[in-house]
Parts: structure tokens; C-alpha cells; sequence
């Protein structure tokens, strides 16, 4: 029941979608946000949504190391838990961690190759069979075209859902399609776009691409003290 009960809490639910209809297997999504508003936390409430259904998630980061991934995961399950009155959090959260494992690469070191042929170990000896990858930190610039179709490649014939961390800039000019410039160049290869819009004192949550089609489905809050999504 409690788990039930997080999983229809589902961020992408609250915005009008459940995690595999905003990105089908073989999929792009992207969160966007200017650095520090939030993005790793909402993505981390998709990567617990997709653990709670009892399906992996390789969370692959570019930025921080495995310890501060894992205080990600347990703060923003604690402010679930406290959000929604839930008492048993700690029985919770040992039964689904082994869901998640977390791998890190310096950025300079981070290939296509490298990631598949980390993820091959892990799946030939039957450690770790991921159903949605994360990649945290990805420097997004125009040299990035090659590598996401390498991705594409990767998560297709993997099937899985693949989600990225966009940092984007304050007074950047967005693309002739709308989207921010860091992503407009390969905009093609994504099923869907988040982006985190400051407001003063609120956290616009805005689908850019993939989002329902009554728009008011994908203007949600995250609140900046728990940064969890305001339900209206």
C-alpha cells in the first residue's frame, strides 16, 4: 500500500504521464534548469518512481561522487516520506535500493563505449540489469551530436529509458524551435523536455517537448524548500 500510494505520486503522473509514456523504451527525456535549481532532485523522483515498480535504474554521474548521489536519494525520499506521513521509510528504502546502482566517470573521461562496456559487465555477470539510465552532468555543446547518437544506438538496442541533466544559462537566447540552445541542436533525438523555471520565490515545472495536450497538465510547482512537486 505505501508503495502504491508513492508510485501515484509519480512526478511525470502529477504532469499528466506515466514514466514510460513520456519516454518509450529506447527514448530521450531531459530535465533542463540553470545550475542549482533543481534538476537532480526531480530527476531523482523519477528514478525512485521507476525503484518503488521494482525496475533499475543505473544512475550515471558525471559531476558528484557515489556518496553524495546516495544522500541525493535519501533526502528527497525523506522529504517524501515526511511530505506524506510516512512512518516505515527506512524498511522502504531497503527494499529498493537494490534497484539503483549508482556509477560515476570524470567528465573528461565519460565515452559511449566506456558506459557501454561498464554496463556489459554488469549485465554479463548478472549484477545489474538497468530498465532506465540517468546521466547526471553531461556538458551539453555542439560537440555532443555524435555521442547522443551513439546513446540513441545504446539505448535502443538496450530498450531503455535514458534521461539527461541539462544545465542551461540565464539570458540565453532559446533556439528557432523554442528549446533552450543547449539542447535545440539535437532536440530531434529527445521524446520529451522539463524545464525548471525560476520565478521569484517558485519553480516553474514546463514541458518543452512531450508534455500533454492541455498545457495546464505540465505547469506544475517544485517547491524550493523540499524540492518536491507542488500537487495541485
Amino acid at each position: 500500500m505505501l508503495k502504491n500510494d508513492l508510485i501515484l505520486r509519480n512526478p511525470l503522473r502529477l504532469m499528466g504521464h506515466e514514466n514510460e509514456a513520456i519516454v518509450p523504451q529506447g527514448g530521450f527525456g531531459a530535465v533542463l534548469a540553470r545550475a542549482g535549481v533543481g534538476k537532480t532532485a526531480l530527476i531523482v523522483q523519477v528514478a525512485l518512481n521507476t525503484m518503488l515498480q521494482q525496475k533499475n535504474v543505473l544512475h550515471v554521474s558525471l559531476d558528484d561522487p557515489v556518496d553524495k548521489v546516495n544522500l541525493w536519494y535519501k533526502e528527497v525520499l525523506n522529504s517524501l516520506a515526511s511530505q506524506y506521513h510516512v512512518r516505515q521509510i527506512k524498511d522502504l528504502w531497503e527494499s529498493i535500493q537494490m534497484h539503483r546502482f549508482i556509477m560515476t566517470f570524470k567528465v573528461e573521461g565519460f565515452s559511449v563505449p566506456k558506459l557501454e562496456e561498464r554496463v556489459k559487465d554488469l549485465t554479463e555477470q548478472q549484477i545489474f540489469n538497468p530498465h532506465m539510465v540517468i546521466i547526471d552532468g553531461l556538458p551539453f555543446d555542439e560537440r555532443l551530436r555524435t555521442p547522443l547518437e551513439g546513446l540513441k544506438t545504446f539505448s535502443v538496442n538496450h530498450r531503455l529509458h535514458l534521461w539527461f541533466t541539462v544545465t542551461t544559462h540565464r539570458h540565453q537566447t532559446p533556439g528557432a524551435d523554442g528549446l533552450p540552445v543547449q539542447l535545440s541542436a539535437v532536440g530531434d533525438l529527445f521524446d520529451a523536455a522539463i524545464e525548471l523555471q525560476p520565478e521569484g520565490k517558485k519553480i516553474h515545472i514546463r514541458c518543452l517537448k512531450g508534455g500533454p495536450e492541455d498545457s495546464e497538465g505540465c505547469d506544475q510547482l517544485l517547491d524550493p524548500s523540499t524540492m518536491l512537486i507542488q500537487e495541485s
